[in-house]
């Protein structure tokens, strides 16, 4: 997700919940908004159906067929987060700062025609449509922690696969060191583009070993279904023991580069927002501590939760960052 710069916790979570199984009522409530825009490879549509049903909300067709994932911390037994909240609390600044924002104005997003390009430090550059990204690998339910950097959290069920299979598809050369997340910036789909609070268009990045790493995945769904467009459609970075931003969104362009590249955050402000950025309790951002975290659809009587190291995903990365000083490299 993309965050902004807070002045604390000016935001007021919601704690208001959408009992999952009123399946058909929240059918009705998407379909009201414009956000009807899946396709269901299961129902016998293909790929394409897909592509198709983001672009143009198509009733019924809208699931994800994914089997499990073997990987080690894919799975939580966590209660997850309500469709409703996942859905209506975002962060996407290219639709405007607001909470509510991107569900209010992203259904003007076009999903099909959509391409992404890999290129940079490989020797197989390609350029690869929605329809391809679906069938490259075998899709998978993940169901993973999301911490925000504002101090709030989430649990959420995605559909996708390692983001390894489509760079390992790409062959990098010796020379990579780090990948470049480049997203969407089109000011006629994206009014949010009209702020200066941030230089567009979005761009992030990784160390190539962190981008290779089994849990980091590229996210073509959630919930058992298409991405909806307030949530970074057609296709995302979903990184879990980072904080939010470092999950950059509805992306164009993958490039792997030598250098470390200059990531949005970091470039406004480099002493609040590092390259790094993992969740450490024992870090706090210059403007609130991150010791703790309050998840989304809890109750306001609900104590805080204890903040974990890397997002509760120390036993799977932490090895990446053997030696390295956590507090200077934040």
């Amino acid at each position: 997700m993309h965050y902004h710069r807070e002045r604390g916790f000016e935001h007021r979570i919601s704690s208001e919940i959408t009992d999952p199984a009123q399946y058909a009522a929240r059918r009705q409530w998407l379909r009201e908004a414009g956000l009807l825009a899946t396709a269901a490879v299961a129902g016998g549509m293909g790929v394409a159906g897909v592509a198709h049903a983001q672009a143009t909300g198509t009733p019924g067709a809208r699931k994800l067929a994914a089997s499990k994932s073997r990987v080690l911390g894919a799975s939580s037994s966590e209660a997850q987060t309500s469709y409703r909240d996942a859905t209506r609390y975002n962060n996407f600044y290219e639709f405007g700062t607001g909470k509510d924002d991107p569900f209010r104005h992203a259904g003007r997003l076009r999903t099909s025609p959509w391409t992404v390009r890999i290129e940079g430090a490989v020797h197989k550059p390609v350029t690869l449509g929605i329809e391809d990204l679906l069938k490259l690998a075998p899709l998978e339910q993940r169901v993973y922690r999301l911490r925000c950097v504002e101090g709030w959290s989430m649990v959420i069920p995605w559909v996708g696969y390692s983001l390894s299979s489509l760079l390992r598809r790409v062959e990098p050369t010796g020379s990579a060191r780090f990948v470049e997340f480049v997203t969407l910036a089109d000011a006629k789909q994206m009014p949010g583009l009209r702020s200066s609070v941030l230089e567009w268009p979005y761009v992030e990045g990784l160390r190539l070993d962190e981008a290779m790493h089994p849990l980091t995945l590229l996210a073509l769904g959630m919930y058992g279904e298409v991405l909806p467009a307030q949530n970074g459609a057609p296709v995302r970075l979903v990184v879990p023991w980072k904080y939010g931003f470092k999950s950059a969104k509805s992306l164009v362009r993958i490039r792997l580069t030598e250098q470390m590249p200059r990531t949005a955050w970091n470039k406004v402000a480099p002493n609040e927002y590092g390259f790094y950025s993992n969740v450490n309790p024992s870090v706090p951002h210059p403007r609130w501590s991150q010791a703790t975290e309050r998840r989304i659809g809890d109750s306001l009587w609900t104590p805080r939760r204890k903040t974990q190291l890397f997002n509760g995903y120390a036993p799977q990365v932490a090895s990446l960052y053997t030696g390295m000083d956590l507090t200077k490299n934040f």
